[in-house]
């Protein structure tokens, strides 16, 4: 049976007068890896927001898990179960590997469940196990994104959101990238919702995906029919 875990029904968010989504509805599965691709400027890091509670919303509603959080405070959706590695990384340049996962993990209570925690992430990451007491900013912009994802797993989250986490990264960073993503997903049983604009790799590994043009949902599949539709080749996989 089948769980809706995050539903976006009719949202709709502004920047001043500038309309950035428009009526945004789309579904995310308990156990799923769910993608929405599109170009620069179409709306895909403000539906990252909207849903993180970073990016209040104009209209519409945001369900997780039954409970509509539309209105509810970013940290307190981080407690109810959902956290997100932003685009562009956003870790703390000046602290460790190990401050900085440590600061994911602020709003857990089981603080003795941290250190095992810790290990898993190291298991996940054992580049970053290696750099442990190294100051963030000194690390390469792969291992940052690990870091970034790293530190969102922290908090122990029913639904990650991963906004552009192989923007930047050299070709063998990406797949290493996206292998770790299917591997949380799986193994861990974390529900992903994936914003990309490396469309093969985002596509090939969705169980479902949305495109999204200027703010609006303009098409949604599986990934396997979004990667044969000839329009989404032409249109963001650069195939004629």
């Amino acid at each position: 049976m089948t769980t809706t875990l995050l539903e976006l029904d009719g949202v709709g968010a502004h920047y001043g007068r500038i309309q950035a989504l428009d009526g945004i509805s789309l579904t995310v599965n308990e156990g799923e890896v769910v993608t929405l691709i599109g170009a620069n400027g179409a709306g895909k890091t403000t539906t990252m927001r909207a849903i993180s509670g970073v990016r209040p919303i104009s209209s519409g509603s945001i369900t997780f898990d039954g409970t509509d959080i539309s209105t509810l405070r970013a940290d307190l959706r981080v407690v109810r179960g959902i956290s997100q590695a932003p685009e562009g990384r956003g870790i703390f340049p000046g602290m460790t590997v190990l401050e900085n996962l440590d600061m994911g993990a602020y709003s857990r209570k089981d603080r003795k469940e941290l250190p095992a925690e810790m290990d898993r992430i190291f298991e996940l990451f054992p580049r970053l196990a290696e750099r442990r007491s190294q100051v963030g900013g000194t690390l390469s912009g792969g291992e940052q994104q690990m870091l970034a994802i790293g530190r969102a797993l922290m908090s122990k989250p029913r639904l990650l959101l991963l906004d552009e986490p192989s923007m930047g990264l050299a070709p063998q960073f990406i797949a290493q990238i996206f292998r770790i993503i299917t591997e949380i997903n799986k193994t861990q049983g974390v529900t992903v919702l994936l914003v990309e604009q490396n469309a093969q790799q985002a596509l090939s590994r969705a169980d479902r995906a949305y495109v999204i043009e200027t703010g609006r949902i303009t098409r949604s599949g599986t990934g396997k029919e979004l990667l044969a539709d000839p329009s989404i080749k032409e249109a963001y996989l650069g195939v004629a």
